[in-house]
């Protein structure tokens, strides 16, 4: 029943120590009782235990980095040897410690290691889901409005400008081919000054007019990479979600900010949450690691205009 109850107290202070609570003092002097008391019943028979003594002081001190209790570890069984109930085994006491603080040590950090590994893989996982949203998705838009538009155009018998479209939408695949790839070995190159010409055309081959205003000298990379998602996903909404006639692009620096603004005179209000997509959280998200903001306004003459701000030096 000792040796019991013993066994559980040490179980207990054990999975207390894996789960990275505070320290139970209580536990640890239980053991210690229930370590020299008894021998003056079992004698050198009830020696032995005392490893599981010398392995809790162990754990102990690692918690609490004390070099005081790292020696009494290491001396918990030897100091019997000068005493009636010494043996090899009261010698060999700190080594079953050692043993078992060797063994618990482990398990720790196996056990960090994995919810590293899993942190890792969640932040990947989320980082590949919102790159294939912003590249492809926006690539996916484009090249769905280039066939709508060859396919009109076959109809219309007008098979010059058809041949035109369709070998803008063969370099479209090759670069969302590119875009795929990039996604997969997460090396993105976002550049800002091709894309608004990009936008420019995409946004005329459907109908609507496009003034782009660029008042803004070169930019940091990563300010570069965020503002072409911002971009990329404005002029998808434009083609997705507005009946525009004309859209305003402005990028431009006011007050140490930068700010990319998309204007559009044809906005439509999302029907339901679902059909906004994870586009602006995503956005919101990438602007806000750079201590910027996002901005929508809707005017009540049907303009509706988005905006991001980013501080320069970003």
């Amino acid at each position: 029943m000792t040796l019991l109850v013993l066994l559980l107290l040490h179980v207990r202070f054990t999975l207390w120590t894996l789960a990275g609570r505070a320290a139970r003092w209580w536990l640890v002097a239980a053991q210690a009782a229930l370590s020299y008391l008894p021998l003056a019943v079992f004698g050198t028979a009830w020696t032995p235990v005392l490893g599981l003594l010398a392995g809790a002081l162990l754990l102990l001190a690692a918690r609490t980095r004390s070099l005081e209790l790292g020696l009494s570890a290491l001396l918990s069984g030897p100091v019997l040897l000068a005493t009636p109930h010494g043996s090899v085994w009261a010698g060999a006491a700190p080594a079953l410690g050692l043993v078992e603080y060797a063994l618990v040590h482990l398990t720790v950090r196996a056990h960090a290691q994995s919810e590293a590994i899993g942190r890792i893989a969640t932040r990947e996982r989320r980082r590949f889901t919102r790159d294939l949203h912003d590249l492809v998705g926006h690539r996916l838009t484009a090249l769905g409005l280039k066939i709508e538009l060859i396919e009109r155009m076959v109809n219309e018998g007008d098979g010059a400008k058809a041949a035109i479209e369709a070998g803008e939408t063969l370099e479209l695949v090759r670069r969302l081919t590119s875009d795929v790839r990039s996604v997969a070995h997460g090396d993105l190159r976002c550049a800002l000054k091709p894309e608004l010409v990009s936008a420019r055309s995409l946004l005329e081959s459907a109908g609507v007019s496009c003034i782009v205003e660029v008042t803004c000298g070169d930019l940091p990379k990563r300010s570069e990479q965020v503002l072409t998602h911002v971009l990329r996903e404005g002029v998808t909404n434009v083609l997705r979600h507005a009946r525009a006639r004309e859209c305003v692009i402005r990028l431009r620096e006011r007050d140490g900010l930068v700010q990319l603004s998309i204007r559009n005179d044809g906005v439509r209000p999302v029907s339901t949450p679902a059909a906004a997509g994870r586009g602006l959280p995503n956005l919101t998200e990438r602007v806000a690691e750079l201590g910027g903001r996002l901005e929508a306004a809707e005017a009540p003459d049907g303009q509706f205009t988005f905006t991001a701000h980013i501080p320069h030096n970003t």
